[in-house]
């Protein structure tokens, strides 16, 4: 118990800044319109990749025998991944509906 009050007390702040940063992303997806929502996610999903960055670091340094970094490394990978994936499709299949198209020949 006396590790758990200890770490507390020296991340106070920090403990702070993560519950505001809570409260706050609540209240900004919160009042983003259902029209801008899809747009927004499939944004995100795409820069998700900077997860994935990350965790091929975190491969690279974890020592051979820690199994515990290297497994949720590689799983950080591929969901990362498949999120990177999922929202380029989402946006270019968001972007298709915006393309004209082609009208058929008239029949003179």
């Amino acid at each position: 118990m006396d590790n758990i009050l200890n770490f507390i007390s020296t991340n106070q702040q920090i403990i702070y800044i993560v519950i505001l940063m809570i409260f706050v992303g609540i209240e900004v997806i919160g009042h983003v319109p259902s029209v801008l929502h899809t747009p927004l996610m499939s944004g995100a999903n795409a820069i998700h990749g900077v997860v994935v960055i990350g965790a091929i670091i975190v491969m690279g340094k974890a020592n051979t025998d820690n199994y515990l970094a290297l497994i949720l490394g590689f799983l950080a990978v591929v969901l990362g991944t498949i999120n990177v994936v999922g929202g380029f499709v989402v946006t270019d299949r968001m972007l298709e509906m915006f393309k004209k198209k082609p009208q058929p020949p008239k029949a003179t």
